[in-house]
C-alpha cells in the first residue's frame, strides 16, 4: 500500500480550497493535516522560512509550498493524471487566465464577506480558525491566537481594497459575477466542458473556502446562484456527476468560437481586473527602476518572506481604490503570457482575438521588467527583461 500525501492547511484557508479539490478530483491519495500539527510546527515551518498554507509533503519527504506549484508538481511526476489544462491553445490561454483571476481578482469579495459582516460570520469564524491552535488549548490562548489571526486578515482584506467606500461596489460586483458563472453552468457542468481545469481550481479557492462556506456570502450562494453552489459541490467530489447535464453535450474545444457565456466572463475580468493588474505592474517596474542594482534571487524588502511592494491606486467602477502590489500576481500572469509567447504564429493570432474581443489583450502584452520566479519557496525577482 502506498504512503498518502500530507497536505497542510486548515479548511478556511483559500488557497487550500484549490489544492485539495486537485487532489479529490484525480484521486490522489492524501490525508490533510492543520497547520497547527507538530509535525508542521517543528519541520516544515523551518524549510519554509514563515508559516503559510497549502503546504504538500510528499511520500519521498519533498514539501511543496504554493497551489499552483502543488499541481505543477504533481502533474510532471504522476503522468497518469488528467491534465489540468484543456487541449487547445485558445482554451489553455482562457484556463491560465481564470487562473489568475480565480486565485486573485476574487479576493476583494472573499474578504469583504468575510471580514465585514460579524453580526452573522464572527462566532462560525472564532470556531474556523480553531485548527491554527493546537488541540487542547485553553480558551484564553485560544481568544488571543484568533484575535491576532483575525487582526491580520482584516488589515489584508483593507489591503484588497474592502473598505465602507467600496463595500456596495464589491456586493453588486460579485452578484454580477454569480449571475455570470450560473449562466455558464447552465450549459456546461465546468468552466471549460466536461472536467475541471486550472481554472475551476483556482476558482474554487475564493468560492469554496469563503463564499460557499462562510455563513453570510454562503446564504447569498445557495439563494442567488444555486448552480454555482452545486458546482462547488461538484468540485470537492472525486467522482463523475452527470446529474446537471448531458455528458455527451458538455465538451467544447473550438479555439475560435468560444461560448458567449465563456466571452461574458472574460468580459467581467477586463472590467473588473484588468485596471488593478495595469496599476501594479505599472506601479513595479517604477518600483524596480529605482532599484537597478536589486539583486537575482531577492525580493527587494526588509523581510524574505515579505510578500508585498507597496500600493498602488487605480479606478475601479467609478471610485478610486488603492490595494497591495503582490509580485505573486504576476508569477501566474507569467504563465499565460509564456504560453502566449510560446505559441505559434496562428495559434497566437486566435489567443490574441478571443482576448481582444473581451478587452483583455494588455494583459498579453503588459510585462514586469523582471521575471517573479519561487525558490526556497519564497517569491523573488529574476534577472531583468531584454
Amino acid at each position: 500500500m502506498s504512503t498518502p500525501y500530507k497536505l497542510y492547511g486548515i479548511p478556511a484557508s483559500l488557497y487550500t480550497a484549490k489544492a485539495r479539490s486537485y487532489l479529490r478530483k484525480q484521486k490522489i491519495d492524501f490525508v490533510e493535516y492543520a497547520v497547527s500539527d507538530p509535525h508542521y510546527q517543528k519541520n516544515i515551518i523551518p524549510q519554509l522560512g514563515r508559516m503559510i498554507m497549502p503546504v504538500l509533503e510528499a511520500p519521498n519527504g519533498k514539501i511543496i509550498q504554493d497551489s499552483a506549484d502543488i499541481i505543477r508538481y504533481l502533474e510532471n511526476v504522476h503522468a497518469s493524471l488528467s491534465p489540468s489544462l484543456p487541449k487547445t491553445p485558445v482554451l489553455q490561454a482562457v484556463a491560465h487566465l481564470f487562473e489568475l483571476y480565480g486565485g486573485e481578482g476574487l479576493l476583494r469579495p472573499a474578504m469583504h464577506y468575510r471580514w465585514s459582516f460579524d453580526d452573522v460570520n464572527l462566532h462560525y469564524l472564532h470556531s474556523e480558525f480553531s485548527s491554527l491552535a493546537p488541540p487542547g488549548t485553553d480558551d484564553a490562548s485560544y481568544q488571543q491566537i484568533f484575535d491576532f489571526g483575525s487582526g491580520l486578515m482584516r488589515k489584508a482584506a483593507h489591503s484588497f481594497g474592502v473598505n465602507e467606500n467600496s463595500a456596495s461596489l464589491i456586493e453588486s460586483s460579485y452578484r454580477e459575477f454569480l449571475d455570470l458563472f450560473s449562466a455558464h453552468l447552465r450549459q456546461h457542468p465546468y468552466l471549460i466542458g466536461a472536467k475541471p481545469t486550472l481554472g475551476d481550481y483556482a476558482l474554487m479557492a475564493p468560492l469554496y473556502a469563503h463564499l460557499y462556506r462562510d455563513p453570510k456570502p454562503g446564504q447569498l450562494m445557495r439563494q442567488h446562484a444555486p448552480l454555482v453552489a452545486r458546482w462547488v459541490e461538484r468540485m470537492n467530489a472525486p467522482e463523475n456527476n452527470w446529474a446537471d447535464h448531458c455528458a455527451d453535450q458538455a465538451e467544447f474545444e473550438v479555439d475560435n468560437e468560444l461560448p458567449e457565456t465563456l466571452n461574458a466572463l472574460m468580459h467581467y475580468i477586463a472590467v473588473d481586473f484588468l485596471p488593478e493588474m495595469s496599476a501594479h505592474i505599472q506601479f513595479a517596474n517604477n518600483w524596480l527602476a529605482e532599484r537597478p542594482d536589486l539583486k537575482s534571487g531577492s525580493n527587494g524588502c526588509d523581510k524574505p518572506s515579505q510578500r508585498f511592494i507597496g500600493n498602488a491606486e487605480f479606478a475601479w467602477r467609478g471610485i478610486k481604490l488603492r490595494t497591495a502590489v503582490l509580485p505573486y500576481r504576476f508569477y501566474l500572469l507569467q504563465n499565460l503570457q509564456d504560453h502566449f509567447d510560446s505559441a505559434p504564429t496562428t495559434d497566437k493570432a486566435l489567443i490574441q482575438n478571443a482576448f481582444k474581443a473581451c478587452g483583455l489583450a494588455d494583459l498579453l502584452t503588459l510585462r514586469v521588467t523582471r521575471r517573479v520566479e519561487r525558490h526556497n519557496h519564497l517569491e523573488v525577482w529574476g534577472n531583468p527583461l531584454h
